[in-house]
């Protein structure tokens, strides 16, 4: 079980670069056939500084956090979680180039089936390096 006191703990802020080469990477994995994610001419047509960041590419950057340690801290076992759910309210495009911080706290604990599930629920604020919001993202995970 996960105390319920860790609900509104902070995370360490992180910046993540969104590199040129990810962003192509990521777009062909997830099947991504539109220009402006791979050519940065057909970015610019399209009225793009840079290429954009493909939808969800924020969630792979959120991997890029330093430090797992509030995980032991909420007493979260690896081997017993799952990925439940994830979330995205975006505020403005980002690009390719774009240095990212991300603003992280747990805004809820919650049990079901009896306290066999337990679900923490995180709350992410994405600026980029103009200070201007990027994204909002919710993730769930869940032990069992």
């Amino acid at each position: 079980m996960i105390d319920r006191k860790h609900i509104g703990m902070t995370l360490p802020v992180f910046k993540a670069t969104a590199d040129a080469w990810r962003l192509r990477f990521f777009a062909k994995a997830i099947g991504e056939t539109n220009a402006v994610y791979f050519d940065e001419a057909a970015a610019h047509d399209a009225g793009h500084p840079a290429p954009p960041l493909p939808p969800t590419f924020l969630f792979s950057l959120e991997f890029e956090q330093p430090s797992t340690n509030w995980r032991a801290d909420l007493g979260i076992v690896p081997e017993r979680i799952l990925h439940g759910e994830q979330s995205f309210t975006y505020h403005r495009m980002a690009h390719a180039g774009d240095v990212l911080q991300f603003e992280s706290r747990i805004s809820g604990i919650y049990e079901k089936k009896g306290g066999a599930l337990t679900f923490i629920v995180r709350d992410t604020r994405v600026t980029n390096q103009h200070g201007q919001h990027v994204a909002d993202l919710r993730s769930v995970i869940v032990q069992r």
